[in-house]
């Protein structure tokens, strides 16, 4: 498919078999563009730690781009042909190439079963506003 060697934008995803994670990472990064990736894992340090093996800027574990993108202080943009700098934080002013790697460990941003998209969005925007009002970063 044209789509696995070429920069695409969601919601698309190519998905690919590999033998073991040498060769996942290989096939990840056997690419000119590196905006955003995804490693899929049931655990959380594994995954952390091949998400740093692979070559783009940012890397989200068993989530596509939510925590990366709600994490404003973490630089954001690409590698190799993609993207320009970065945006975000001190490396955005400094125009350095640092990875980003978002790891959700709870609820996702994803509503949970049974709360519809407008509640799970009213109960993330109170809890966030009662963390601010008691000081909580």
């Amino acid at each position: 498919m044209t789509l696995y060697d070429h920069e695409t934008f969601g919601p698309v995803v190519s998905i690919s078999t590999y033998r073991d994670v040498d060769e996942a990472v290989a096939l990840a990064n056997a690419t000119s563009y590196g905006l955003n990736a995804c490693v899929r894992s049931r655990d959380g340090a594994r995954g952390r730690a091949v998400s740093a093996r692979v070559h783009a800027g940012t890397v989200n574990v068993n989530e596509a781009f939510a925590a990366a993108w709600g994490s404003i202080d973490a630089p954001m943009g690409g590698m190799g042909d993609s993207g320009l700098g970065r945006r975000h934080g001190a490396d955005g002013i400094l125009n350095t190439e640092p990875q980003t790697v978002a790891h959700q460990r709870l609820q996702g941003f994803t509503p949970p079963a049974r709360i519809s998209p407008e509640t799970w969005a009213d109960l993330l925007t109170g809890a966030l506003k009662a963390m601010k009002a008691i000081g909580m970063r």
